[in-house]
C-alpha cells in the first residue's frame, strides 16, 4: 500500500497561480510514477499530469503551458505549480501514485493505483 498527503490548492482569481504537493509514504518501490489528476462536477476524473521516475513528464493538453509537475525521488514527493488558472481548472484535485506504461502521448496503468484525499481549487472569473 502507498499511502499520499496532499497539501495545497484553495481560491484563487483568473490569472493567478497555485502550488500543490503531494508526499508519499508506504510500499514506494511499487510505483513507477505519480502525478495529479482532477474532477469537475458532473465530469469524469482526467489526468492532469503525470512524471515517471525516469523523468518523462505528460500532460493535457488544455493545461500544458501553464502546469508545471515535479518530482522529488529522493523524498517521495511531486509537486503541482499551476499558471494562468482558469475558471475551467476549477475541480478536486487527486495525488496519484501507481505503476504506468508511458508509451507516445499514451498514459497506461499496469497496476493498482493509489489516491491522495483530494483537495479543492476554485478559479473565479
Amino acid at each position: 500500500q502507498v499511502q499520499l498527503v496532499e497539501s495545497g490548492g484553495g481560491l484563487v482569481q483568473a490569472g493567478g497561480s497555485l502550488r500543490l504537493s503531494c508526499a508519499a509514504s508506504g510500499s514506494i518501490f511499487s510505483i513507477n510514477a505519480m502525478g495529479w489528476y482532477r474532477q469537475a462536477p458532473g465530469k469524469q476524473r482526467e489526468l492532469v499530469a503525470i512524471v515517471a521516475s525516469g523523468g518523462i513528464t505528460r500532460y493535457a493538453d488544455s493545461v500544458k503551458g501553464r502546469f508545471a509537475i515535479a518530482r522529488d525521488n529522493a523524498k517521495n514527493t511531486v509537486d503541482l505549480q499551476m499558471n494562468n488558472l482558469k475558471p475551467e481548472d476549477t475541480a478536486v484535485y487527486y495525488c496519484n501514485a501507481g505503476s504506468y506504461r508511458i508509451s507516445g502521448s499514451a498514459v497506461m496503468s499496469t497496476g493498482p493505483k493509489y489516491w491522495g484525499q483530494g483537495t479543492q481549487i476554485t478559479v473565479s472569473s
